[in-house]
């Protein structure tokens, strides 16, 4: 089994458990996960009316990971124009946000957030240098030098 197909499978059984799975069998059954999870959603509509939430998300894995478990869910999320690329609005009830969709959300994106730090890495060692380790930190100096170059989003300095 790959490091995706593990993946893959964990992320399933994190659906499982918020839709209140209540024995191995189901777990494993994604799809009645996600239909009783959609049922919840129908149930909360009619008592608690859907208000327009706006996430804003640190990273594209993100923003796309919360977009697809929105459209799981039958939620379409959006953006207004101008609004920044990291942000996802959509019209949810409240209590299904703070019940089911933000704390899922949560702990798919802290698995998959593991998955990548650990892929990037594995990476970066196999392929440009063994060392990837953080940058050594140094006291700042009395006054830093003005930035001579800015190539690529980067303030390049001399020494």
């Amino acid at each position: 089994m790959t490091d995706e197909q593990r993946l893959i499978e964990k992320l399933q059984r994190i659906e499982a458990l918020f839709a209140g799975a209540a024995t191995p069998g189901e777990r494993e059954a994604a799809a009645q996960a996600r239909e009783r999870i959609r049922a919840r959603l129908q149930e909360q509509q009619q008592t608690d009316p859907p208000v327009e939430y706006s996430f804003t998300l640190r990273d594209e894995w993100s923003r796309r990971l919360l977009a697809a478990l929105m459209r799981r869910y039958g939620i379409q999320p959006y953006r207004y124009r101008r609004q920044r690329y990291t942000t996802v609005m959509a019209r949810v009830p409240r209590r299904f946000v703070d019940e089911t969709l933000w704390p899922e959300f949560r702990e798919l994106n802290q698995t998959l957030a593991a998955f990548l730090a650990q892929v990037t890495e594995r990476v970066i060692s196999e392929g440009i240098a063994a060392d990837s380790s953080e940058v050594e930190v140094r006291p700042a100096p009395s006054a830093l030098p003005s930035p001579t170059e800015n190539v690529a989003g980067s303030n390049l300095v001399q020494a």
